[in-house]
């Protein structure tokens, strides 16, 4: 073979072999991207999960600790509390100290505190460590929505992609939670509901410190600054005056139900005259004072999370109360929600892609003011087909609602603000979750019947008309 020749060989021989280099790059690179947005998902899931399984274990904790209703959904309120006041504060840890590090540690608080849960004495100690879980798990999805940007360039996609699939994790995680409590609850009792997080937060852990990006340069400083920087009285000023407020609309203290929701506006104005004004303050009211479209997302979502949450927390309790379901009989009627959430959130991704981020936001929010009067059928029959008619119906306007705004809060804010803009966009769910539970607890403080969901549903459709306008405003905002 003439010399020609021989290089020539060589060299077809060398382009095929860096081919299949670059193919076998390629094809690592996609693993481990999907890999690492799978770990993200899991561990931004366990919130959701853990806020939709207790729906189906309420009356069995009332019966448990001998309790009633307004009572019982404390062990809801306290987890919403801890998730409210720390998503913001995590999502500034992520955005100073590392993502990657703040999910981890997550991950870690969630999977101690569960594996000591069941054995609490009391349910004030119970409320107790479901707030402490909440807390870790308040860190994952900042977190997530922070490493996202980095994922995305690495793997050469658009960040609505992995973001999307998180998404429909925590949609599918919130509308499967009442299925799979319902099966723990029957099978195992409330404890499982606890235990079931412990291997799921420790497979999140090892995934993302496996496979996620590492994170930059960390901020140095002493713990003593980092406290200063925490904004603690913001945040206890936040707390307090949600829980005065919570406590006066629950009428815990009937003599002083004026004098609580007294002092909770109080407090809840000196909270926003401080966070004004503070340098680093817990909740950033000055990115939604310039940025009006995201302050649009932020109101949407609070108040889509208020009607939403009525089916969420009510009606497991109406089903078990007045039609006499079991509890698994109940996580299972409420399986057609989970499934249309997971067919609708992909649908809702490409219709943004094709029509954009503000019509399927303003078409989901219409779907949910239809779903939520035809939850009024509900006061004269509890048959089963007819709730599973509807359970599905309401799983089609949660999908696109939840994913269109969340696209809208990424697309509102600089890649700076993101850490801190997921966390607030997480506390307008836990207030619309806190406001759903607060009157479900109103409303039916005598036990969750026909009567009192029509009350609910009434709260929702109001709701949800006052919802409609406010979405008509929002703009994609250019960053």
């Amino acid at each position: 073979m003439s010399n020609f020749g021989l290089d020539a060989a060589l060299l077809f021989i060398k382009s095929k072999f860096l081919m299949a280099v670059r193919q076998t790059v390629s094809v690592s690179n996609q693993s481990r991207t999907s890999l690492a947005v799978a770990g993200l998902s899991l561990g931004t899931a366990l919130n959701p999960l853990n806020s939709s399984m207790i729906a189906v274990a309420l009356v069995v904790l009332r019966a448990d600790f001998s309790l009633d209703v307004a009572t019982v959904t404390w062990v809801i309120t306290s987890f919403y509390l801890s998730s409210a006041a720390g998503q913001p504060l995590m999502g500034r840890l992520a955005d100073r100290f590392g993502a990657r590090r703040m999910f981890m540690l997550g991950m870690g608080l969630v999977a101690v505190t569960c594996a000591f849960a069941p054995f609490s004495p009391n349910f004030a100690v119970l409320c107790v460590v479901r707030a402490v879980m909440a807390l870790g798990t308040a860190a994952a999805y900042p977190s997530a929505v922070v490493m996202v940007g980095g994922i995305a360039r690495e793997a050469g996609m658009e960040t609505a992609r992995p973001l999307g699939r998180i998404q429909m994790a925590n949609t599918s995680a919130a509308a499967v939670g009442p299925v799979v409590g319902g099966l723990l609850v029957g099978a195992v009792g409330w404890q499982a509901l606890f235990l079931i997080n412990v291997p799921l937060a420790l497979a999140a852990l090892l995934i993302v410190r496996q496979v996620a990006p590492r994170d930059g340069a960390r901020e140095r400083g002493t713990v003593a600054e980092l406290v200063r920087a925490s904004d603690i009285p913001g945040i206890l000023g936040f707390v307090t005056s949600l829980l005065l407020m919570m406590m006066a609309l629950l009428n815990v203290l009937p003599d002083y139900r004026w004098w609580l929701l007294g002092a909770g506006t109080v407090i809840a104005a000196l909270f926003v005259w401080r966070e004004l004004r503070f340098t680093q303050p817990f909740l950033d009211l000055r990115l939604l004072g310039r940025n009006r479209p995201l302050m649009i997302v932020y109101l949407c979502f609070a108040v889509f999370s208020s009607a939403y949450y009525f089916v969420f927390f009510g009606l497991p309790q109406l089903l078990q109360e007045a039609a006499g379901y079991n509890p698994g009989v109940v996580g299972l009627l409420m399986l057609p929600l989970a499934a249309m959430s997971v067919v609708a959130t992909p649908w809702a991704v490409r219709a943004m892609s094709r029509f954009g981020v503000r019509r399927v936001l303003i078409y989901g929010v219409v779907l949910l003011a239809a779903a939520g009067a035809l939850m009024w059928t509900l006061t004269s029959s509890l048959a089963i087909p007819l709730v599973l008619a509807l359970t599905a119906i309401m799983g089609v306007p949660y999908g696109a609602v939840s994913v269109a705004s969340n696209q809208g809060m990424f697309v509102s804010t600089t890649p700076q603000e993101r850490g801190v803009a997921a966390g607030i966009f997480q506390t307008c769910r836990y207030v619309g979750a806190i406001t759903a539970t607060v009157l479900i607890g109103v409303f039916g403080a005598d036990g969750v019947d026909q009567a009192s969901w029509g009350l609910m549903v009434t709260a929702m459709v109001v709701l949800s008309v006052l919802v409609f306008p406010v979405t008509l405003l929002w703009r994609e905002r250019t960053v």
